[in-house]
């Protein structure tokens, strides 16, 4: 049992762990600001623009509220459809925001990482070029014993 401990105390202690429970809570708060930007700012503007139509107010009724002497028994069964659009342009505008996070990222990678490269040489001469080079400076240096000799 002691091995068990041991690895999941290792698993835990692993970076990629710890940052993936901040990401988890940072996207967990992330989120409530989006919900809240969805809820509280885009959808009166659209039920603004719409002439005051609200999504959140779109429902299907399935079953009717069952009242009894002005009390509500049993609350109205509905397809609360407003509500799913809302979710789904929540998850648009995370979706939305996640991307353009991850290509800036991307982005900034590709420059750095363009910018660590070593330049890149020239290739390497072919064992022909090499022995020509050595055949043209073997015949200079003859050439320049000769003018040597000759003075």
């Amino acid at each position: 049992m002691t091995s068990f401990v041991k690895d999941f105390r290792d698993f835990i202690n692993q970076g990629n762990v710890v940052d993936m429970a901040v990401g988890v809570i940072i996207g967990g708060a992330f989120g409530k600001i989006v919900s809240s930007l969805v809820t509280d700012v885009i959808m009166p503007l659209i039920g603004a623009i719409t002439g005051g139509i609200s999504f959140s107010d779109i429902k299907y009724e399935l079953t009717p509220a069952i009242v009894e002497n002005g009390r509500v028994i049993q609350e109205a069964n509905t397809l609360n459809i407003g509500t799913f659009i809302d979710t789904i342009i929540n998850f648009l505008i995370i979706a939305l925001c996640i991307f353009t996070v991850i290509r800036m990222l991307q982005r900034s990678n590709e420059r750095f990482m363009k910018a660590d490269l070593p330049p890149e040489e020239a290739p390497a001469p072919s064992t022909e070029d090499l022995l020509t080079e050595i055949r043209d400076l073997m015949k200079a240096n003859q050439e320049v014993k000769k003018r040597r000799n000759l003075r």
